[in-house]
């Protein structure tokens, strides 16, 4: 999950980010130290030295990669694919296992530092109480303020593609939009902007965290909520801080640990989430059937979906994921869609497995910080990524 893997340290002073459908950061290096970027070197391999292919959930998850398709459909290099895809029987097995094999290649994702395996953390969609109207000690969730500007960079420099600046105007002079301190000590003008009032501080704090989730009113309707922007500052983890302080032991420091801590802690909250000036802004969803919108723009699919940084690993190819349960050594090898990005999802071989909806999904999603491999699964017929 994302509190978990933002540990690594992080320049805060730049506001250039990466847009997902989850809060952003930005690994900006200083000006006097500018260490060689992390890339991402990719290498062929056999279908047969994937651990388990073609893994658990392969017709389970086919209707992820049906959802990929409707993005990718139009694109170079994936309109056969896609169109054939359409065609297939979906409840036979060596059918869905032969079109993989026949249209894709496997590549064994690596970084330039010689790494083979890399993080893989969890994420869900989760259930809050709350009202329309603010109470004594709730959070409000926010819609996107009318003084935050964003700047798409590659409209300038082609090379910063995908990036962008966030911040605001004072005179003349644009500068960093506020902070999450900033925010709740009402400097930014988000009055009249909040969708809801979530009862509980911390679960809202984790509500930005995962990027969606739905809120129970007290008259028991629903509202659904997902990513609309982001103060641009950058994503400090709030369980690295509680480890750094001595509050909790690594081991402890999942979304249920940190949860525990703050509500045994309730006067040091707010010093605790000021830790972390990254701030999230959300928009109301319909209240369809199906996962939360993710960056790919198609509804997340429960244990088929997967946040990746797109800078390595494009967002619409299937993936290949080795790893392991959470909290466990059991193996996990599946066949996935990468359809979502995530603010602590950074680096070639990275990935936020997404749980689905609810306290079940919440419960292996917040334990899960397992290491894992990945292999890309791209067309035959396509150059590679650039890969960073």
């Amino acid at each position: 999950m994302a509190l978990l893997a933002g540990c690594a340290t992080q320049a805060p002073a730049p506001t250039v980010t990466a847009t997902p459908a989850k809060s952003v950061d930005c690994q900006c290096p200083d000006a006097t130290s500018k260490p060689a970027p992390i890339t991402a070197r990719y290498q062929p391999a056999d279908w047969s030295v994937l651990p388990g292919w073609p893994g658990d959930r392969l017709l389970e998850n086919w209707p992820a990669w049906l959802n990929s398709c409707k993005r990718l459909a139009n694109r170079t290099g994936w309109k056969e694919i896609c169109s054939e895809a359409q065609t297939l029987n979906p409840r036979d097995d060596a059918t869905v296992r032969g079109f993989y094999e026949r249209y894709f290649q496997p590549w064994r994702v690596e970084s330039s530092d010689g790494s083979q395996s890399g993080l893989i953390t969890g994420y869900y969609e989760p259930l809050l109480t709350g009202s329309k109207q603010a109470k004594p000690g709730s959070a409000p969730i926010h819609g996107v303020p009318d003084d935050l500007l964003t700047i798409d960079m590659g409209e300038l420099y082609p090379e910063l593609k995908g990036m962008r600046l966030r911040g605001r105007l004072d005179g003349r002079k644009v500068v960093p939009y506020w902070s999450r301190s900033d925010i709740d000590a009402g400097k930014a003008p988000t009055a009249g902007l909040a969708l809801a009032w979530a009862d509980d501080p911390i679960e809202a704090f984790f509500l930005q965290i995962q990027g969606s989730g739905r809120i129970k009113l007290e008259d028991g309707s629903i509202i659904r909520v997902g990513y609309a922007d982001q103060n641009g500052h950058p994503y400090k983890s709030i369980g690295r801080w509680l480890i750094d302080q001595g509050e909790l032991k690594s081991h402890e420091a999942s979304m249920q640990g940190i949860q525990a801590w703050a509500r045994a802690n309730p006067l040091r909250l707010k010093e605790l989430l000021d830790t972390n000036p990254s701030f999230v802004f959300f928009r109301l969803l319909a209240n369809a059937d199906g996962g939360p919108i993710g960056a790919l723009n198609v509804p997340l699919t429960d244990g088929g979906s997967v946040a990746v940084d797109p800078k390595f690993v494009p967002l619409g190819s299937p993936i290949y994921l080795a790893t392991t349960w959470p909290n466990d050594s059991k193996p996990l090898s599946r066949l996935m869609q990468a359809q979502d990005t995530g603010g602590a999802i950074r680096g070639p071989i990275r990935a936020d497995f997404f749980w689905g909806y609810g306290h079940d999904a919440g419960q292996l999603a917040g334990r899960m910080k397992q290491q894992g491999q990945v292999w890309l699964l791209w067309p035959k017929a396509l150059a590679l990524p650039a890969g960073g």
